[in-house]
């Protein structure tokens, strides 16, 4: 014995393809999913000078995680000095400087002043806001437009 569908003497008929049409959920769009963007190029205003006298200015910083910001928290130079700390994150978070073989605070520690700072607040920027520059809009003519963020140095408010 095979079994078929049963068929209903209004089946097809406008009535139920409309009520089957009502009762079924609207198809909702797909949410556009960003794909998170985890590191980031700069370059350095003098560039880190290395012992053979090579220049290095282009670098990429990753994002921190909670380990990268607790770790240098056992360190005995920061323990000593606190303003240590940000030489310690630094050389965590930058995966690459220029043609430098490995990347560690040593690096960091050697670098001109300017370029510490540079690297203190694009690290704020790139883990406080997620990228280092904003859209915006002209109060006036409402013409939209990007700035580069500002802010304090590591640690500060």
């Amino acid at each position: 014995m095979r079994r078929g569908k049963a068929t209903h003497p209004a089946a097809g008929s406008a009535t139920t393809s409309a009520f089957a049409e009502a009762e079924a959920p609207a198809a909702e769009p797909a949410p556009i999913r960003q794909q998170l963007r985890t590191e980031f190029a700069f370059e350095l205003p003098r560039g880190y000078v290395d012992d053979t006298g090579t220049v290095h200015r282009d670098g990429v910083m990753r994002l921190a995680t909670a380990r990268d910001e607790l770790i240098p928290l056992r360190d005995v130079r920061v323990q000593e000095n606190p303003a240590y700390l940000s030489v310690v994150l630094l050389g965590r978070v930058i995966t690459r400087l220029g043609t430098v073989a490995h990347m560690h605070d040593g690096v960091v520690e050697n670098m001109f002043a300017s370029d510490l700072a540079f690297l203190q607040d694009f690290y704020r920027q790139v883990n406080a806001e997620g990228h280092t520059r904003a859209g915006v809009s002209c109060p006036h003519c409402e013409q939209p437009f990007e700035v580069e963020l500002g802010g304090s140095r590591l640690g500060e408010s």
